[in-house]
């Protein structure tokens, strides 16, 4: 979701296609031996296959209202950090408990885990403006939104209760924002 919201804001041509990754297709495999999601296959051939990397390809040139500048600064790198580490593992076990992952500890102790690694922290940063390039969105913004989105899925009406209401007005926002709305749309399923 991130890396497509990138090529759309960057208006970047692109072909989505949605993968079901229980049936990894053999047009997968052929692009990247990893088989894992997102994978941008360029027209001289390469292959980008890390959302945070294809961010970078559809944003850093041309720079398109400094999204990529925005982001590069050490506050913002070190949420995209949390978000891609502590956060996303704790955000897994907590969503997906039956998968089995076995560390003794309830899944409401990862939520938990989950909110102090990285929503407390972006609390503290939206309090003091909009968005995490400032007044303006970046590719911090692209790239933590989903993952927020994600966490409060899961127990829409606990996450509605915390005390996090610069993070809830943020996703709140992003959640009726034309590109996010343009990302959501279904692309065709590979065969």
């Amino acid at each position: 979701m991130r890396a497509r919201m990138a090529l759309l804001q960057a208006g970047r041509a692109f072909e989505a296609v949605e993968v079901t990754l229980r049936e990894k297709p053999a047009s997968l495999r052929a692009l990247s031996p990893k088989a894992t999601v997102p994978v941008l296959h360029l027209p001289d051939g390469s292959v980008i296959e890390e959302s945070w990397d294809i961010m970078r390809w559809a944003l850093a040139e041309p720079a398109p209202q400094g999204w990529w500048a925005r982001a590069q600064s050490a506050d913002n790198l070190a949420l995209v950090q949390r978000n891609d580490g502590d956060f996303k593992r704790h955000l897994d076990r907590w969503k997906y408990p039956q998968r089995g992952v076995s560390d003794g500890l309830p899944p409401q102790a990862h939520r938990d885990a989950a909110k102090s690694a990285l929503l407390e922290p972006l609390q503290a940063r939206l309090d003091h403006a909009p968005y995490l390039g400032g007044a303006t969105p970046c590719a911090t913004d692209l790239a933590l939104m989903p993952f927020v989105r994600q966490y409060a899925a899961v127990d829409p009406d606990w996450f509605a209760a915390q005390h996090l209401p610069a993070v809830q007005a943020w996703l709140r926002g992003w959640l009726a924002n034309p590109l996010f709305i343009a990302c959501m749309q279904k692309s065709p399923v590979a065969a």
